[in-house]
């Protein structure tokens, strides 16, 4: 299974998601982790799984689909972030299906990675 990993090392609010990556690779040696740029052009699959930041939850949550997420304020090409372009992506019919692995932006680390690791077992167990 790919795992596309996505964050802002820049941000604090933005990065648990690749601040846990090492543990997520070290406790799921056969997930293939790849950390990309959402807003840039890369190898995806027709369906794909994301681990990101999510705002607005407070424990590691599985999205099934991008309807449940609202899109933020876009008033410049940098404003087009990770939804923006998976939308795009499934409209141009580039996607079928897109799982998403929300983190909380301010949970412990330690926790996190156990969370989004008991969701990637459930994920790849279907």
């Amino acid at each position: 299974m790919t795992v596309f990993v996505f964050g802002n090392s820049d941000l604090a609010a933005d990065s648990l998601p690749l601040r846990i990556l090492p543990r997520l690779q070290a406790l799921l040696p056969s997930v293939d982790f790849r950390v990309a740029n959402p807003n840039e052009e890369w190898d995806i699959p027709r369906q794909v799984v994301v681990v990101d930041t999510v705002v607005g939850i407070s424990q590691v949550s599985v999205f099934e689909g991008l309807e449940k997420f609202s899109a933020a304020p876009r008033v410049t090409m940098h404003d087009f972030d990770a939804l923006s372009n998976l939308r795009l992506l499934q409209k141009l019919g580039k996607l079928d299906k897109v799982t998403v692995i929300g983190v909380p932006p301010a949970m412990d680390e330690a926790k996190a990675a156990a969370e989004v690791v008991a969701a990637l077992e459930k994920i790849s167990n279907r």
